[in-house]
């Protein structure tokens, strides 16, 4: 079944298009019919003109927030190297369950995935690949199921589910992001509270900083976005 959220045009230009991904929405096509819809296909459908691949960099499927997708194979290239030389900014919100120790800090962690048990990622210090992640103490407050604490999150490296390992591993920060269903408890929240709230990249076409936010209200499915 389809997301029914509209897919937001955040800000876009000739070469490149940025958007707010709705949670539970595929960044790409997914195995069978019913994991069609994505965010590449949506983006095909509203610039008929783009050529050449889309997507860029993903999120996970219960991740909302911003994605930047180029519209033709030049844009493609340009910020993809931007990409792998760590040029773009990124910048996440989460709720996590219980409070870090101390208001900020960074986690490294080897991780691979588990092949095993897909998707999954396990720390592995002899064969993981190295991810770190910077974070932050935004608020916190108690709950009648624990405390809950909100954070910032700004990922050096692009692993996947870097944050969220990050987040529930005891060797990170020991406190699972709400609604995250395969390192949390899973059923404590409508969606996993993770959001993408900044972007910024260079414009392929000009060398521009193009610098974009989306602001989370920490309720699900809510938020406003902005661009500069």
């Amino acid at each position: 079944m389809g997301v029914s959220v509209s897919l937001d045009v955040i800000r876009q230009s000739d070469r490149w298009v940025v958007v707010d991904k709705p949670a539970g929405l595929l960044s790409v096509p997914g195995r069978g019919p019913e994991k069609q819809d994505c965010v590449a296909k949506r983006c095909a459908t509203l610039f008929p003109a783009a050529t050449g691949p889309l997507t860029v960099h993903r999120l996970d499927m219960e991740t909302s927030g911003l994605m930047v997708l180029a519209l033709d194979p030049d844009a493609h290239r340009a910020l993809s190297k931007q990409f792998e030389a760590r040029m773009v900014s990124k910048r996440y919100e989460a709720l996590v369950w219980g409070r870090p120790v101390g208001n900020c800090g960074e986690v490294r962690l080897p991780i691979r995935l588990d092949i095993e048990n897909r998707p999954r990622q396990i720390h592995d210090p002899e064969r993981g690949k190295a991810s770190e992640t910077h974070w932050r103490v935004l608020s916190s407050w108690e709950t009648d199921r624990g405390a809950v604490t909100h954070l910032e999150f700004h990922p050096v490296t692009g692993r996947s589910h870097q944050l969220r390992v990050h987040a529930a591993h005891p060797k990170g920060l020991g406190c699972p992001i709400l609604g995250d269903s395969l390192y949390g408890r899973g059923d404590d929240s409508p969606r996993m509270m993770l959001h993408a709230t900044l972007l910024a990249f260079d414009d392929p076409a000009t060398g521009e900083r193009v610098t974009c936010r989306s602001c989370w209200t920490r309720t699900p499915g809510a938020g406003s976005t902005m661009a500069t």
